[in-house]
């Protein structure tokens, strides 16, 4: 489906650009402190997260095209409305409907998805998104590098435009996508399964630790290179192309691998491991005083923590396609997509205290985290399976809360 594709790299690239420069124009240029920024966005993503599952429900009985449509639409709305925030209550509101359209739009295309592609091929096409979705994030970031680079007022609500244009593009592309029919509910079913499918909840909140390896090149590394090791600043970039790039190329590569719910339990485990041994790697970047030696070591950390960031994306597209219902989809995805709003939400605040304040160990603590979550994934998708006839068709009555 090309005009997926299409839309999901128009959007990345407005996401790109948003994500590059949105911090310092709320600071620099609307005067909020990086406290209020932080609390801000904090709130935004928790509110996001809750959300996302309803807005996924809407999908479902409404069918997901329509759905996406408006929230690319709404996503548009909101990103223009930042262009209006002078004071922190006004950010707050902005960035509650900002995530709220966000989390809907991720939950109602992850339903279109799974509407119009077999079972069979779902993780490998989502793999192709997660490719575009990285190539359009890479090029918005340059473009918002131009406006850092310029530093007015207008540069950086010229960002703002394009990606608010980038939304509206992106809703016009997905308004040429196939329909598909929405499911209406039965009676007597609950109007959010989800939230009474205990294994896939299970599931969810493993998948959120996992996810928790987000704010390290964006936040953490950055600053754990500037203040514990001897390593040149710019190594952040070559880091964050090596991810980028990585994905770019071999995600699909590596989504091909997965075929069906215990190889996808597999593929977690095994990044569970992968990203536990990244951890442990940056740790000893702090040891010494060369930096060619630590700028080795964190390249050897990033290349690893990269295998295992795609081995956790492929294998987590599997279980959450696989293991949701017919029918239920966007709010199963909505609640599954979830963990990247929190990952967003907890993860500056707890990776940066743990690891700038706990060092070493702090690392070890991590990684200990990746790994434990990947281990329990394959008895919780066992746990999943038991509870479903067949798995990835119909769930079974659901346990009482």
């Amino acid at each position: 489906m090309k005009r997926l594709t299409s839309a999901q790299l128009i959007s990345s690239v407005g996401d790109g650009a948003y994500y590059v420069t949105s911090a310092l124009y709320f600071t620099l240029i609307v005067g909020l402190s990086p406290a209020q920024v932080g609390l801000g966005l904090t709130v935004g993503w928790a509110v996001g997260s809750v959300a996302g599952v309803a807005l996924g429900q809407l999908a479902d009985r409404r069918g997901p095209k329509g759905t996406a449509v408006l929230l690319a639409l709404g996503t548009a709305a909101s990103v223009t409305a930042f262009l209006f925030v002078h004071s922190f209550i006004a950010f707050v509101i902005a960035a509650c409907v900002y995530a709220c359209f966000q989390c809907g739009l991720g939950a109602a295309r992850q339903a279109l998805l799974a509407g119009l592609i077999d079972p069979a091929g779902r993780t490998t096409f989502r793999a192709r998104l997660q490719a575009m979705s990285n190539a359009g994030i890479a090029i918005g970031a340059a473009l918002g590098g131009i406006a850092l680079a310029i530093g007015t007022r207008e540069a950086f609500l010229t960002v703002f435009v394009v990606d608010a244009l980038a939304f509206v593009a992106a809703a016009l592309v997905l308004r040429k996508v196939p329909p598909v029919a929405p499911v209406p509910m039965r009676a007597g079913e609950p109007s959010v399964a989800v939230l009474r499918d205990r294994p896939y909840a299970l599931l969810a909140l493993l998948n959120m630790i996992m996810l928790l390896y987000m704010p390290l090149f964006s936040l953490v590394l950055p600053l754990w290179i500037s203040t514990r090791t001897a390593a040149p600043s710019w190594l952040v970039s070559a880091m964050l192309v090596l991810n980028t790039a990585s994905v770019v190329v071999f995600q699909v590569r590596v989504a091909r691998g997965v075929t069906g719910l215990r190889g996808a339990s597999r593929y977690v485990r095994h990044a569970g491991l992968l990203l536990f041994v990244s951890c442990l790697i940056f740790s000893f970047s702090a040891m010494g005083d060369s930096a060619w030696a630590a700028a080795l070591v964190l390249l050897a950390g990033a290349a690893l923590q990269v295998v295992g960031e795609m081995a956790q994306a492929a294998g987590s597209w599997e279980i959450g396609f696989g293991l949701a219902p017919d029918g239920k989809q966007g709010q199963y995805q909505g609640l599954f997509g979830a963990g990247t709003a929190i990952a967003r939400m907890l993860g500056p605040v707890l990776l940066t205290g743990l690891i700038l304040v706990g060092g070493t160990v702090g690392w070890v603590v991590l990684g200990g985290l990746f790994l434990l979550a990947g281990t329990l994934t394959a008895p919780a998708v066992r746990w999943a399976e038991r509870t479903r006839p067949r798995p990835g068709l119909e769930v079974s009555p659901p346990v009482p809360a």
